[in-house]
């Protein structure tokens, strides 16, 4: 990983996750706390984690959101078809593969999609 970057950010698209896994307020928490020590992180405060768009029953599941001391971790959990969306964001280096096989263990997607943008001041890479 070059370290001459500002900012390391993963998103991370999964696809036909385990349902029961995937609305689990208790499964979601122990993702977050595992996955902090995983990619070697400290957490800043507690991790929110909130039931949403619940307007749309085709959007609707649980949301996270966890600072960390150099950034963020956050996600979406579309429980009508058993996606998730998460994004760790951090201007320390992390390692990518490390987190991918985080949210593998705990939502037990059939397939993933994932991207990692580097960051400066003026760039995206």
């Amino acid at each position: 990983m070059n370290d001459g970057y500002w900012g390391y950010h993963l998103l991370e698209n999964c696809t036909d996750c385990d349902h029961e896994l995937i609305t689990s307020e208790e499964n979601v928490r122990e993702y977050v706390s595992e996955l902090i020590d995983a990619i070697d992180m400290v957490a800043y405060g507690p991790c929110h984690v909130h039931r949403f768009a619940t307007h749309d029953e085709d959007k609707a599941g649980l949301s996270f959101f966890q600072l960390i001391e150099t950034s963020h971790i956050a996600g979406h959990f579309c429980e009508n078809t058993n996606e998730c969306f998460l994004d760790i964001f951090s201007c320390k280096p992390f390692d990518i593969n490390e987190a991918k096989a985080m949210s593998y263990k705990y939502f037990r997607h059939q397939e993933s999609i994932a991207r990692i943008i580097y960051r400066d001041g003026a760039n995206f890479y």
